[in-house]
């Protein structure tokens, strides 16, 4: 890892409208805890990150209620539209803190059932890789393409021996992601996370294989799972 530091970003402006809650799903509760200050806490007590940026909605009523508004180890800034505006702000955000070659690890506000091995194992294999890289796992399911009628119909089905299923962290160095999502967003790229925009630069990532339950909280029923999933931990 030589020199450099390594440091979190956490988005957290959307507002998770499939969850059909009166917060961002951000802000629901697992075990009486945000699942943002779950997530926050499993990153940072890690021990890893130089520190934290976590970019937040302008109209953002909760953060002050939560643990992590109190955690020194964390900065916020203004979030953006879509989650590389929100990235980026932050990495502008850090610019006086971070160096070039600093590692950002970007990870997804809704996943606090990141395991710590998986943590510490995307971090050592990537520390000397030129580009860097993501956690990911291989998708398992046999996979349907679909006619996009009101009762889909299958139209084939889709060879998933090359297929991962992306995940976060996601371990980028400090220029060379700010480098790649501005490149993106002038040129009108759809960036859907952070390894996009780098393969869009010409950058490509590595693909570090991670726990299947790392899942990413997107609908009701994926609160109860992930509550069984830390439990487990």
């Amino acid at each position: 890892m030589s020199d450099s530091k390594l440091w979190l970003i956490v988005p957290a402006a959307g507002i998770g409208q499939r969850m059909r809650a009166e917060c961002p799903k951000q802000y629901l509760r697992i075990d009486n805890r945000f699942i943002l200050d779950i997530t926050l806490s499993r990153m940072l007590d890690s021990g890893l990150f130089a520190g934290c940026m976590v970019p937040l909605n302008s109209e953002d009523r909760w953060w002050p209620s939560s643990g992590a508004s109190k955690d020194d180890r964390i900065q916020t800034c203004n979030g953006g539209a879509e989650r590389a505006d929100s990235v980026l702000s932050a990495l502008t955000a850090l610019a006086a803190q971070a160096g070039a070659d600093d590692w950002v690890l970007v990870h997804d506000a809704a996943r606090p059932c990141v395991h710590p091995a998986d943590l510490a194992n995307l971090v050592s294999t990537l520390a000397t890789h030129p580009v860097g890289g993501l956690l990911a796992a291989p998708v398992a399911d046999t996979l349907k393409k679909a006619k996009p009628n009101a009762l889909p119909e299958v139209i084939g089905t889709v060879d998933r021996s090359q297929l991962w299923r992306a995940m976060t962290p996601q371990m980028f160095r400090y220029a060379k992601l700010v480098e790649a999502l501005r490149r993106a967003l002038n040129k009108g790229q759809s960036v859907t996370d952070e390894s996009s925009a780098m393969e869009f630069s010409g950058n490509m990532p590595v693909l570090v294989e991670g726990r299947s339950d790392n899942i990413k909280i997107t609908v009701p029923a994926d609160l109860d799972l992930a509550g069984f999933i830390l439990s487990r931990f």
